[in-house]
């Protein structure tokens, strides 16, 4: 599921340059499965399914684009999308509130974009749950087996659900995504970041039994101190039948900054895994070739597909941040 940026969002000034970022994930996507895009400017959606219809049937691909006409504030589907469960009855779709990170952006159309997408069948009959509960996809990790990882400095911000303490939400996680176990990491967190330290940008589930993370070992950095406390607490933490979790450091790219002077938050840990492969975000530093072996590394079965995410974390996200997976079967052609 992509969200397309358009004239209408922050992106206007940059779209020349966001919109290949885009058009190379949907691609690098269509090889292996369906895309869902959604956009707010008529003009734009018409131009960009043709595109990539034409790009799928020239790749002997034909009919996996879905494009649909919905309002949106932004792009950042991993966070205005919807949450899908496997449940004993079936995939369900939770759709949870989302007010901007706290509150921090204008955000009616984002909070309405599911429901909006769900009544013109672009979930086909897929059941979509409404939640009253703050939550965007980006805070939570999943190893598919109910244990979630998480950040208490993201979920326990006043911002999003003030009358809620920790033991509540994890009443509320294991009731609608049936999680047995929610590790809370209580450090960690990236320069430029809106999230309140979105777990996606810190550290990732790549298997059950398998963490990787961001280390940061410049000890004049910002970040070491943190992120070294991070480290640490990922190294306590038990999976459900008591045993540690591998851990596998990723490289910590060369400070990149706006042009204010910001620091932006870019993070090799914010990759997507689709079927067969798994699309990384480079930055166009030196540090993207380690990251890109690393990466093949902990995925060997898949094939690595680095996309430069330069132009995304110019708005303070990446590359995981603007897609939302679906289990197959949600969309329908």
């Amino acid at each position: 599921m992509l969200t397309w940026p358009h004239a209408g969002t922050d992106w206007k000034e940059v779209l020349s340059d966001v919109e290949p970022v885009f058009h190379d994930i949907a691609k690098a996507t269509l090889r292996f499965q369906h895309v869902l895009i959604s956009c707010e400017d008529a003009a734009t959606l018409t131009r960009i399914a043709r595109e990539l219809d034409q790009y799928a049937e020239a790749n002997g691909l034909p009919g996996r684009v879905k494009a649909v006409h919905a309002p949106a504030d932004d792009t950042w589907a991993r966070d205005h999308g919807p949450i899908s469960v496997l449940s004993p009855t079936g995939i369900r779709l939770m759709d949870f509130g989302f007010n901007a990170w706290g509150g921090k952006f204008p955000c009616d159309k984002d909070h309405a974009l599911n429901r909006n997408l769900a009544r013109q069948g672009a979930f086909g009959d897929m059941p979509l749950d409404t939640v009253d509960f703050i939550l965007e996809g980006g805070s939570l990790e999943s190893d598919g087996q109910g244990t979630l990882l998480t950040t208490s400095e993201c979920l326990l911000t006043t911002t999003r659900n003030p009358t809620f303490d920790r033991k509540e939400i994890e009443s509320l996680l294991s009731e609608t995504l049936g999680a047995r176990q929610v590790l809370w990491l209580n450090h960690g967190y990236l320069a430029g970041d809106d999230t309140d330290s979105h777990i996606d940008t810190l550290a990732r589930f790549c298997g059950p039994g398998h963490i990787c993370y961001v280390r940061c070992e410049d000890v004049d950095d910002e970040h070491f101190d943190a992120l070294s406390a991070m480290e640490e607490e990922l190294r306590q933490f038990r999976q459900l039948d008591g045993s540690p979790y591998r851990l596998t450091p990723l490289p910590w790219p060369a400070p990149l900054y706006d042009g204010e002077g910001e620091r932006m938050p870019a993070t090799y840990a914010n990759f997507l895994i689709i079927n067969g492969a798994v699309l990384m975000p480079v930055y166009d530093v030196p540090e993207d070739t380690e990251a890109v072996r690393v990466m093949a590394g902990i995925f060997p079965d898949r094939e690595i597909i680095a996309i430069n995410c330069r132009p995304l974390i110019a708005q303070h996200g990446s590359l995981h941040c603007v897609t939302m997976q679906l289990p197959e079967g949600v969309v329908t052609l």
